[in-house]
């Protein structure tokens, strides 16, 4: 594996990552070590706003797959956010 391939294997994961994070603070997910759904709004939303930072920053600079990544994920956490704070 070469630099760009590991680069794009860990970004991928680092986007994972905060997606996982960010479904438990939602309460969508059980907590991996006290098995119980929490919901912690707050926390979602600073999750939720280090992606939109982290894809302000890589603009144009990820591969359309990465870039594609990334907007699905925000897409899906502000919806499943927005859905959360209304009910």
């Amino acid at each position: 594996m070469d630099t760009a391939q590991k680069h794009q294997l860990l970004f991928t994961q680092l986007v994972i990552m905060f997606h996982a994070a960010t479904m438990q603070q939602l309460g969508k997910v059980k907590h991996p070590v006290t098995e119980k759904t929490e919901k912690n709004l707050e926390a979602a939303e600073n999750t939720i706003d280090i992606l939109a930072m982290l894809q302000a920053k890589t603009k144009g600079n990820l591969a359309a797959d990465e870039d594609a990544l990334l907007t699905q994920i925000l897409q899906e956490l502000r919806l499943a956010f927005v859905q959360e704070k209304q009910s």
